[in-house]
């Protein structure tokens, strides 16, 4: 049985690229990776795929993001030769507007978090299903979001392990690796964005925000669904709804 504390025992004191190469060890073909094609994205698309040059890699189209993130993902696949799996929504987001209405006009956090469940986590999750996934690679820092502060090198979320090699990364680290790299920050971080999902719950940073991720969901929340653990409902309503 895999022992989680013994696994953290184990990363203490290893480099992200070490951590990386643990990971591929011990899931091998049941390892994934996520992108949102974010500010900082390239980061870790390069530090996997430089050990795993054809890990599966998840991005979730909600069909509600910036021109500018399409054309992101579009020169980052290429650049990286990416093994990109793209799931969105099996609900067009027409027919998702003519039901509920525009979800993210409604000013309220039940209407985001019912907007998310259908264009954000249902994908995931069933990405994680069809890909046989037992453990997923992701992006988080705890400088983020106040949940991603207790976060440490590995967790489990709704029955998988997901590793995080970069959490205790500051803002530095990711820059000063970027440029190592010659890699490309997300083309809206120049307007301003120091984090950018669907073109209309984002905006650029301003003078008065207490913390970058104001920036996002009208400063009415911080997490999209995606990193955090599905209730037991939650979970039955995924599996078994088409939407």
């Amino acid at each position: 049985m895999f022992d989680i504390e013994r696994a953290r025992e184990e990363l203490t004191g290893l480099d992200a690229k070490q951590i990386i190469e643990w990971a591929d060890v011990t899931f091998g073909p049941g390892l994934v990776l996520s992108t949102s094609f974010g500010i900082q994205s390239a980061v870790m698309l390069h530090l996997v795929t430089q050990v795993i040059p054809k890990i599966p890699v998840i991005w979730v189209d909600t069909g509600y993001l910036p021109p500018e993130t399409y054309r992101f993902a579009e020169e980052l696949t290429k650049r990286l030769d990416l093994n990109l799996k793209v799931y969105q929504s099996p609900m067009s987001p027409a027919r998702m507007e003519a039901l509920h209405g525009r979800l993210w006009e409604a000013g309220t956090v039940e209407a985001l978090n019912l907007y998310d469940r259908i264009r954000k986590v249902e994908p995931m999750q069933r990405a994680l299903r069809e890909l046989n996934a037992t453990a997923w690679l992701a992006g988080l820092r705890q400088g983020q979001t106040e949940h991603r502060k207790s976060l440490s090198v590995i967790e489990q979320q709704s029955g998988l392990y997901k590793i995080l090699p970069i959490i205790t990364w500051s803002a530095k680290d990711v820059y000063e690796y970027l440029m190592a790299h010659d890699l490309p920050y997300h083309p809206l971080f120049d307007q301003g964005y120091t984090t950018v999902g669907d073109w209309h719950s984002s905006r650029p940073l301003l003078a008065t925000d207490a913390h970058e991720r104001d920036t996002r969901f009208q400063g009415l929340k911080q997490e999209c669904g995606l990193h955090l653990p599905l209730t037991p409902n939650e979970a039955e309503s995924l599996n078994s709804s088409s939407l």
